[in-house]
């Protein structure tokens, strides 16, 4: 039998905020609790502190889910998961149309029928304000913007300092995966421009609900798929992205170092509210619900009455 995926969390209870671990579908590892007093307790309580702990960390966590104590384990429903990096250090990285469909949908919004490939990545960020966790509210910022809109994204996490990274070299500075929302003002994206003001709204990029640890996870052919009040608006794989995460991140990293801790959102599939006809727009109450293969489910409310 497979030996299970290393599913790293940020986790808050009475005791306060700190690192943990999925096992199942029911229980929390308590890594604090676990490594209280040794090497690694340092670490325990803060992912971006475990993040530069780097292989050590990760290979004392990942044995520990083969036989924890008793005592190490919570129940799943005693805590509140965050944000896996409830606070960044730098804005998020993103990745603008990245998929084919994506690119194609959002050009016949403009009229244009015969779409072309990207020829670079497309890079903007989020500022790290932006960030929360499950089941967290997003403002429906309704003075700001008339056209909120979702975005469903492999997100990734870097564990390994490095600037003009080869391609081939890319993923050894990968630490892992989780799933990104990139919330969207849309009118706010186009009335200014550059990105940066439709995609930055305050608590804007929901993550969660886990880091998978890289080790564990092939992400280069995942099913990715977002539902709106159980609708599903999109549904895709990884696979079918223009830039894979390799080249993601080779382009990135280009005259520009990349640091553990930083988090690449990937870019989103066909199915987004302002292309649909007629268009969509998120409105208060509204359930997000993302999910990508091997990592799990987010889920998130616009702020306001029950949908």
């Amino acid at each position: 039998m497979a030996a299970a995926a290393l599913k790293l969390i940020t986790f808050a209870d009475r005791k306060g905020a700190r690192v943990g671990a999925l096992i199942g579908e029911d229980k929390v590892l308590d890594l604090a609790a676990a490594w209280a007093g040794g090497v690694h307790a340092s670490c325990a309580q803060d992912m971006l502190a475990l993040i530069e702990a780097g292989p050590p960390a990760l290979a004392a966590a990942k044995a520990l889910l083969v036989d924890a104590p008793a005592a190490f384990l919570l129940d799943r429903a005693a805590v509140t998961l965050k944000a896996p990096i409830p606070r960044p250090r730098r804005n998020v990285f993103c990745v603008g149309r990245n998929y084919m469909e994506h690119v194609a949908e959002g050009d016949r919004t403009r009229g244009i029928t015969q779409s072309e490939l990207p020829k670079y990545p497309q890079f903007f960020t989020k500022a790290p304000e932006c960030v929360i966790g499950p089941e967290e509210t997003v403002p429906a910022h309704a003075e700001a913007t008339k056209w909120l809109d979702y975005e469903v994204e492999l997100a990734v996490v870097i564990g390994r300092e490095g600037s003009d990274i080869p391609k081939e070299r890319a993923l050894e500075h990968v630490f892992g995966y989780t799933i990104g929302n990139d919330v969207t003002g849309r009118d706010l994206q186009r009335r200014h421009g550059q990105w940066f003001k439709g995609k930055s709204l305050d608590r804007s990029c929901p993550l969660g609900p886990c880091i998978v640890a890289a080790a564990d996870l092939d992400a280069s052919d995942l099913g990715i798929r977002l539902w709106i009040n159980g609708e599903k608006r999109q549904d895709s794989r990884t696979s079918k992205m223009i830039f894979d995460v390799k080249e993601i991140i080779h382009q990135l990293s280009a005259g520009f170092t990349l640091r553990p801790g930083d988090v690449i959102l990937t870019g989103t599939p066909e199915g987004v509210g302002y292309a649909m006809q007629p268009p969509q727009t998120l409105k208060p109450g509204d359930v997000m619900e993302l999910e990508i293969e091997g990592i799990g489910r987010l889920r998130n409310s616009i702020a306001g009455a029950a949908a």
